[in-house]
């Protein structure tokens, strides 16, 4: 190819110089301009480059676009700001709002998320992920199966797992099957947690996993539409008074039923 590519831009040149063209058809020359060639030197590079392009046309096309960074951050701080205002005022929140909180114009907004329901579904996407890796992680921290189950329930509330009230809801497609993939491994991941603490004796046995995940959405979500100033200060106290209510030996009779897994996919 490179032979090829010399080989035309030499004739070209030579024309150029010479002043004459070939005409279509004929294979004869004939002369243009006023011989010194100043016509044709334009056209000279443009055949060389066309050529050249040529050759490279089919590198160019094998080249992978990635997301560049910024609409990467962009994206990750809807998500954020979707995620807290879905805790402070519900699912339903304006989209306008949440672009204001996230620091971007409604068009960025709309380019990564064209409805509510795509944003939805990647907040509960991002908060299960998040707040199983959370459990894993206090898992591996901590010894003690109690202590283990109390660093998780602290963790959980700072992912603010109140915003996966939607995926308790069911405003949305909870069938989905990215959802219940992650949704089967933070139950498996927490429903451990519960196992281990209540076979050493630490966690009293009249309580189930659904408890924990209902205690910890209802105390990390201040009521819908009242955004409570400062009320996160509070957050971590109480959940500490919860956990206390959970150790053996228990003080008091629980009223009702266990809330297991079932229950929460019921309702």
């Amino acid at each position: 190819m490179r032979v090829a590519v010399e080989t035309v831009a030499k004739g070209a040149a030579q024309a150029a110089v010479t002043g004459n063209t070939a005409q279509p058809g004929t294979g004869r020359a004939t002369r243009t301009g006023n011989g010194t060639g100043s016509a044709t030197r334009a056209d000279t590079g443009r055949v060389a480059e066309a050529a050249a392009g040529k050759s490279a046309a089919p590198t160019a096309s094998c080249r992978v676009a990635r997301p560049r960074a910024d609409a990467l951050r962009n994206r990750e701080r809807i998500v954020s700001a979707a995620r807290e205002l879905f805790v402070e005022f519900g699912p339903d929140v304006a989209l306008d709002d949440v672009a204001r909180r996230a620091g971007v114009g409604n068009a960025t907004l709309y380019r990564n998320f064209p409805d509510r329901a795509a944003l939805t579904h990647e907040v509960v996407l991002a908060v299960t992920s998040r707040t199983t890796l959370r459990a894993e992680e206090a898992v591996a921290a901590e010894s003690d199966p109690f202590a283990a189950l109390s660093r998780f329930v602290h963790a959980a509330a700072d992912e603010r797992i109140g915003a996966l009230c939607p995926m308790i809801s069911g405003v949305f497609d909870r069938d989905h099957p990215d959802l219940l993939a992650e949704r089967d491994r933070l139950e498996e991941a927490v429903a451990g947690l519960v196992t281990r603490a209540q076979s050493a004796g630490r966690l009293r046995t009249d309580i189930a996993v659904g408890d924990v995940l209902v205690a910890l959405s209802q105390l990390t979500r201040p009521l819908p539409g009242i955004a409570c100033q400062g009320i996160d200060r509070f957050t971590h106290r109480h959940l500490q008074l919860f956990l206390d209510g959970l150790e053996t030996p228990a003080r008091s009779e629980l009223p009702g039923s266990a809330a297991t897994l079932e229950d929460l996919r019921r309702s």
